[in-house]
């Protein structure tokens, strides 16, 4: 009988230790990404085509019907490697997000094509003509994962779909809040399309489209 008790004791204890561990987690202990220096998306590191032979392995978070774009860009650029690219697209995603926001049309020529940088400097002088501010914040990048991608001639598409938490306030010129709170994330989905010319010099991948997932 001493024994049996005596296990039950230990099982107990146990069980308090893996409640401890585990059920204080929230699911959002995934830390913010942090901004990269340079501007656009940084220059992969070359890998051996043959060590990116099985998608599957090497390419992680793929959707299923981007597998077969990205043999294509492998194939006609050897120093391509996704994972890299991922960590840059994210970094992108917050550096366009906060120069859009602030107003900084200059910074997002740097990394958007003209005619995307022209739609961001159109919505941002509507903006100004408006009286109004943005006080957004970025909480976090929930998932980023590669929704397409496609070799057209030299041109290189790949498609990524973020899911982000943000916060997002509105203010007059009053500096009166009209819309939105920045105590209350909003969940974000977004397709933004990047896009580079293969074997040109400019390393930098550049944002080509935007849109709502």
């Amino acid at each position: 009988m001493f024994y049996v008790i005596l296990l039950a004791m230990v099982a107990a204890f146990l069980a308090l230790r893996l409640y401890t561990v585990l059920g204080k987690r929230t699911g959002h202990e995934q830390p913010l990404p942090r901004p990269a220096d340079e501007r656009g998306l940084p220059v992969p590191l070359a890998r051996p085509v043959e060590a990116q032979t099985d998608m599957r392995e090497t390419v992680r978070p793929v959707e299923a019907g981007a597998e077969a774009g990205l043999r294509a860009v492998v194939a006609a650029d050897s120093g391509f490697d996704v994972e890299r690219f991922l960590a840059g697209a994210q970094s992108a995603y917050r550096m366009t997000l906060e120069a859009f926001w602030r107003g900084d049309g200059a910074e997002l020529r740097e990394l958007a094509t003209p005619d995307v940088a022209d739609a961001f400097a159109l919505a941002i002088a509507e903006r100004k003509a408006a009286g109004e501010t943005l006080e957004n914040r970025l909480v976090s990048i929930e998932r980023a994962t590669i929704a397409d991608a496609r070799v057209t001639g030299r041109e290189a598409r790949i498609a990524v779909r973020f899911d982000a938490d943000v916060a997002a306030v509105t203010r007059d010129v009053e500096g009166n809040v009209v819309a939105g709170s920045l105590t209350d994330a909003v969940e974000t989905h977004d397709i933004w399309t990047f896009s580079r010319t293969l074997g040109d010099r400019d390393p930098n991948w550049k944002l080509a489209d935007t849109d709502e997932a």
